[in-house]
């Protein structure tokens, strides 16, 4: 989706630009605008039509100590828990960087819930999976 965002450009591109691996068996590497067959095939096997690609690291794309990262990522995945919403571990990756920020499929959840989640984590953006299986990137401000 396309908005007009404060985020800088430059960081709109690199988003765009990140290989979204999640962790299932097998992975399953995203990328923005290009279908998924497994994504979809993990969708169909799920009994969902939508997932979303969440972190609670880095707020607003400021770096955070990995400890204050874990516990802002320990309370998204309570958060999910709580919801009752299943998830998939992942790992958020430019493609000219080894670093990398730790992440979430979350499975099932609507595009609505799925921002608010990243509002309230205070992510840029989110990358959003609908039932066509082609992610989407998602700015949040």
């Amino acid at each position: 989706m396309t908005t007009p965002s404060n985020i800088d450009p430059a960081t709109i591109q690199a988003y765009r630009e990140t290989h979204f691996c999640v962790e299932s068996a097998p992975p399953i590497t995203l990328q923005v605008g290009q279908k998924n067959e497994a994504l979809a095939a993990l969708h169909r096997d799920e009994g969902v039509v939508s997932s979303a690609f969440i972190t609670a690291w880095n707020p607003y794309s400021r770096r955070c100590s990995d400890e204050d990262n874990a516990k802002r990522q320990e309370a998204l995945s309570h958060e999910l828990r709580q919801l009752g919403l299943k998830f998939v571990d992942g790992l958020g990756q430019h493609p000219t960087d080894h670093w990398g920020e730790p992440s979430l499929l979350v499975l099932g959840i609507s595009l609505e819930a799925a921002m608010a989640l990243g509002e309230r984590y205070e992510q840029n953006a989110i990358v959003w999976c609908g039932a066509e299986a082609v992610p989407e990137l998602v700015l949040l401000r």
